[in-house]
């Protein structure tokens, strides 16, 4: 098999119009796989042994369900092969990776579920390697909700540049590595601003973070809405599929970033909004409550 096949995906032309099958290139369905696989087996372990918890447990498992079919959808259904040829379609695909099943995986907190599922050895030597020096400070920086925000925002930015976005639809590997960017940052991004016990103090520096978010991928739809000529004419070539002529494909595909995107942000910082309000509210109760008694 040579390596443009390992890369290619399934689309067949009739009529003079794409039509696009499903993608089960070996680099997108491996992955795939191996994290529910592993995630399946972990979280079977921790049912077993989590006794009053399995009700956060069936949340958790719900979520990861989710979060897993969002992504499967998005890298394996058509929409994947009909986004080489349809902006609108691409920017539908991104915008499930990045804003859908990013948050929905963060939320599972599938970490504790993987680790469960390996071998005590490789649980050691994970747990070792993760108390590295070099691998904390690391992370201690990229983890950062500022160089997260950043690091989000520049993947957005950067692949949208329309050289490297037409070369991304040209070669697989580049186009893996867009899709890798968007997902990988969109995951750290969540993971550093979503509300979660333990992380009430960090809530007003997220609402402004996703708030900026919101603010900055909007600004990036309506530039693609509102411009009279074409960013990316090699993602032309289908637009007819869906009965639209490339500029208003363009339109439409920054519409999608504009507004349900953005929608999504912006709620996920009224979300913030609102735990934050909840925590204070509890922590000043508190010590009322132990002054009365």
């Amino acid at each position: 098999m040579t390596f443009d096949a390992l890369f290619s995906t399934s689309i067949c032309y009739g009529n003079g119009a794409p039509q696009a099958g499903w993608t089960l290139a070996l680099p997108i369905t491996l992955p795939l796989l191996a994290v529910v696989s592993l995630y399946t087996a972990g979280a079977s372990r921790l049912w077993r042994r989590s006794g009053r918890g399995r009700r956060l447990r069936s949340r958790q498992d719900f979520q990861f369900a989710a979060g897993w079919a969002v992504l499967a959808f998005a890298l394996v259904s058509p929409i994947h092969a009909l986004g080489e040829h349809v902006f609108a379609a691409q920017m539908i695909e991104h915008e499930l990776l990045m804003a859908v099943a990013a948050p929905l995986l963060v939320a599972s907190r599938p970490t504790a579920a993987m680790m469960w599922a390996l071998p005590v050895q490789l649980r050691q030597i994970f747990g070792a390697a993760g108390h590295a020096n070099t691998l904390r400070a690391i992370w201690s920086f990229i983890s950062r909700p500022v160089v997260a925000t950043v690091l989000h925002g520049a993947a957005i930015w950067i692949w949208h540049v329309p050289a490297l976005f037409e070369a991304a639809l040209q070669q697989g590997f580049l186009h893996y590595a867009q899709h890798a960017s968007f997902l990988g940052t969109g995951l750290l991004f969540w993971w550093v601003l979503l509300p979660r016990p333990g992380r009430e103090h960090a809530c007003g520096n997220a609402v402004m973070h996703l708030f900026f978010t919101s603010l900055h991928t909007g600004l990036l739809g309506v530039l693609l809405v509102v411009s009279p000529k074409l960013w990316y004419p090699a993602n032309a070539v289908g637009s007819d599929l869906w009965g639209l002529s490339p500029l208003e494909d363009q339109q439409l595909a920054g519409l999608i970033m504009w507004i349900p995107a953005g929608l999504i942000y912006g709620g996920a910082a009224l979300l913030s909004v609102a735990f934050w309000i909840q925590t204070s509210s509890r922590r000043h109760q508190a010590p009322q409550e132990l002054r009365i008694v």
